[in-house]
């Protein structure tokens, strides 16, 4: 074989090799394509229960647990329903509509946040709740804090009166209150007091309870004709 042949021979040879070499990367590429797709689909999906502790891996072992009902729960639907979204927070809640969801979107809905809590009413409709650690954008507004009529410290939507409460947390020790507290600041919570966002709510929590009466001394004032 002279030099030009071996030359020839090298080169159908690279060619071979390049050929085989380019194939080998398109299969490659096809492969690791079709696993990621694979994968993706069934997390999106729910199917496979280890894909999903995998990914969510964060969840607590309850929280695991809710999930993989909830997902049970979407996969029995096989309509449309309406969606509902419903924010709780701390102070207030929000509810919005979704709209008409496919089962496959409310699947999705689900596993793109795990923590919502799902719930089914008695027509159907499917509501997401999501727990937020804030004060809704309303009770920013107008969230304040005072003394009902029993004299627990109550949170009221505006001004402190008796159609306005929101929330009551514990009854209060008045006279232990006034005689340990400056009158201007005894005056303020009888006025009300507002807060505005969660480290406030926090504080006038915190402040007063120093002041609420023990659970049973709350149970016999509650009895007393």
């Amino acid at each position: 074989m002279n030099v030009l042949q071996l030359l020839r021979h090298l080169k159908r040879k690279l060619r071979w090799k390049r050929s085989w070499l380019t194939l080998g990367m398109f299969f490659t590429v096809v492969m690791v394509s079709y696993i990621l797709y694979a994968t993706g689909s069934r997390l999106s999906a729910g199917d496979s229960p280890g894909a999903v502790r995998s990914t969510f891996a964060g969840l607590t072992p309850v929280d695991d647990q809710r999930l993989q009902e909830a997902t049970t729960m979407l996969k029995r639907i096989t309509d449309s329903r309406e969606g509902y979204l419903l924010k709780k927070y701390v102070c207030g809640e929000e509810r919005s509509q979704l709209g008409l969801q496919s089962p496959q979107e409310l699947l999705e809905l689900q596993m793109k946040h795990p923590n919502w809590l799902l719930g089914i009413g008695a027509n159907g409709e499917v509501t997401f709740t999501e727990n937020i650690d804030d004060l809704s954008p309303e009770c920013k507004e107008k969230a304040v804090f005072g003394i009902d009529g029993s004299s627990n410290l109550s949170l009221f939507n505006g001004t402190p009166a008796k159609d306005n409460v929101i929330r009551t947390f514990f009854q209060l020790n008045i006279k232990h209150l006034e005689s340990s507290l400056p009158r201007e600041t005894v005056e303020q919570l009888h006025e009300g007091i507002r807060v505005t966002d969660l480290e406030e709510y926090n504080s006038v929590l915190s402040t007063f309870s120093d002041y609420a009466m023990p659970p049973q001394e709350t149970e016999r004032a509650m009895t007393r004709p």
